[in-house]
């Protein structure tokens, strides 16, 4: 496929605007509809909350211990939306959701250099409306936050190496490539070295492979690292000039012990994110292999294709990283989507596609909505099959008829519309999910996992500055970051990782059994949150006089005064 020529900007900043707004809408809609998911979500609004009320914007702090793990764009951007918006879910997922539509805005604009302005709209419908890419849009994660920086880095680089040499200090090869080196430097601050090191190990292997070197020149090298390092480098000196134990702790622990062992419980077989991305890739999945097909065509004309080969290498550079990887969580994958989206969106905008391919695709998406509709019913019609918890199940079932319409409906619309031509086609599967994701929007406070928010906010109320929060046998990261406060842990690390810092308050936080139970029997008041299968022997028994201040679906509130 070749560029199309050049469209008046008025067309673009049109296109830009429609597509932020409706993507807009379909992103923000219900995003505040459910508290914060206790332990993810409450993680990442709470490193931020404690990065506003101590004014440290540098050292990463969770419960009042530094907190390693990831470097802090996203924490920044979560304390920003913190500061201007308030601590509400829809202000706390609102980066995540940015980003999202951030990214789908990038597939346009690349879509539409490559391939033409129909081929970049498709090429954003299909990334925003994909299962697995809209879902993590709406969670508070920092998955969503790198993939769309590295597929700024990579959209960038394939980009700028289509455009000429041009005389003069700035032309738009050289903006293209600073906008490289820019993006890089951000994914690096987003989720650490593989913001850089993957995005530049899918350059290496389509320029070694397809034999691309003579378009690399010239790449603005030196100016380009210094703009690099002026982004990325600060913070990484900073936090480790004011924390000796973090260069270790950072870049050997989380980097590369997370990549070869097994030190973060994550081990899943190789073909782990195979499926992951077939189901994510809903509604679309059926497409791909036309497009992958038509777009790379024979070995033979592999030079004429190469940029259609660049998509196909990102995306199979990223899956085999993370396939090899010893720490696999599903999020991880994203980065493989934005270029399956434009790949995707150019054989659907082309002219004179095969019926059959379109009747095939159809058939594929039928099939998922019909098996979705199933499994929707089966879940709330067989008790315990799918969802063991009673309440949940009775939560969840005034929203599985509409859900599960919604599939139906749309498997048996769209291929009705096909034969009125490709807009309708698009237009009927669009609708039909706007229905899905509708229902799954009203349903996600069922969906959401069993959170303390409700407790929290009644230890805000009553808890007095010199009363002591306590959480026993599990941490609980939704409940600071709604109570505002900070707990100490008994008999329990988890995420804490005290042994990185080695500070006394550090040490404070963590609570023996024993120096528990004579906390309890003093003089001061006490708060202990605990999951109700935890609660014995130890909160049933007269020797430890407890009082029940308040329950949620899976935990109570207990102190040692009424």
């Amino acid at each position: 496929m070749t560029s199309l020529s050049p469209t008046p900007p008025a067309s673009w900043r049109r296109d830009l605007l429609w597509l932020a707004v409706g993507f807009g809408l379909l992103y923000f809609l219900f995003l505040g509809r459910a508290p914060l998911d206790y332990k993810d979500e409450g993680r990442y609004a709470e490193i931020p909350r404690e990065m506003v009320a101590a004014h440290d914007w540098v050292t990463p702090r969770l419960d009042g211990i530094d907190y390693f793990e990831k470097p802090p764009l996203m924490y920044w951007a979560v304390a920003a939306c913190l500061e201007f918006f308030g601590p509400g879910e829809t202000s706390m997922r609102a980066a995540p959701a940015l980003f999202a539509v951030g990214g789908i805005l990038l597939a346009y604009a690349a879509g539409r250099r490559l391939h033409g302005r129909a081929a970049g709209l498709a090429s954003a419908g299909v990334l925003g409306t994909c299962l697995l890419y809209f879902g993590m849009g709406h969670i508070l994660i920092l998955d969503m936050a790198v993939s769309v920086l590295m597929s700024a880095t990579l959209f960038c680089f394939i980009l700028g190496v289509r455009e000429p040499p041009a005389p003069g200090a700035w032309n738009r090869r050289r903006a293209l490539f600073y906008g490289l080196y820019a993006s890089a430097a951000l994914a690096t601050l987003a989720k650490g070295l593989i913001g850089f090191l993957l995005s530049g190990a899918v350059m290496f292997v389509w320029l070694l492979v397809f034999n691309q070197w003579r378009r690399l020149r010239p790449l603005y090298l030196p100016t380009g690292l210094l703009l690099f390092l002026a982004i990325a480098a600060p913070w990484h000196l900073l936090v480790a000039a004011r924390n000796p134990g973090w260069a270790w702790w950072y870049f050997v622990h989380e980097h590369w012990l997370r990549f070869t062992t097994n030190v973060a419980g994550r081990v899943q077989p190789w073909w782990f994110f195979l499926p992951i991305v077939l189901a994510g890739l809903f509604p679309w999945i059926g497409f791909l292999w036309p497009a992958l097909r038509e777009g790379l065509g024979r070995w033979s004309r592999r030079r004429q294709n190469a940029d259609a080969w660049y998509l196909a290498t990102w995306a199979l550079v990223v899956l085999l990283f993370f396939s090899k990887s010893q720490s696999k969580l599903v999020p991880y994958i994203l980065p493989v989507f934005p270029p399956l989206a434009v790949l995707i969106g150019a054989w659907l905008a082309a002219p004179g596609r095969s019926r059959a391919d379109l009747r095939r695709g159809l058939g594929i998406f039928s099939f998922g909505c019909g098996l979705l509709a199933a499994g929707v019913l089966l879940a709330v019609l067989r008790p315990g099959l799918i969802i063991k918890d009673p309440a949940q199940l009775a939560a969840l079932r005034p929203y599985a008829w509409p859900l599960a319409a919604a599939f139906i409906a749309g498997g048996v619309i769209a291929p009705l519309l096909a034969g009125f031509g490709r807009k309708a086609l698009l237009g009927g599967i669009g609708v039909s999910l706007a229905a899905v994701f509708a229902c799954l929007g009203l349903a996600r406070p069922a969906l959401a996992k069993p959170g303390t928010k409700a407790l929290a906010l009644i230890v805000a109320a009553r808890a007095q500055p010199g009363d002591e929060i306590v959480h026993y046998h599990e941490f609980f990261h939704d409940f600071l970051f709604y109570s505002g406060r900070l707990v100490d842990v008994v008999a329990f690390t988890g995420e804490l990782e005290f042994q990185v810092d080695p500070s006394p308050a550090a040490e404070a936080r963590e609570l023996t059994e024993a120096a528990f139970r004579r906390r309890w029997l003093g003089p001061g008041r006490i708060f202990a949150v605990v999951r109700k299968s935890d609660a014995r022997p130890f909160f049933a028994d007269p020797a430890h006089p407890s009082y029940l201040l308040g329950q949620t679906r899976d935990h109570y509130l207990y102190s040692n005064r009424p």
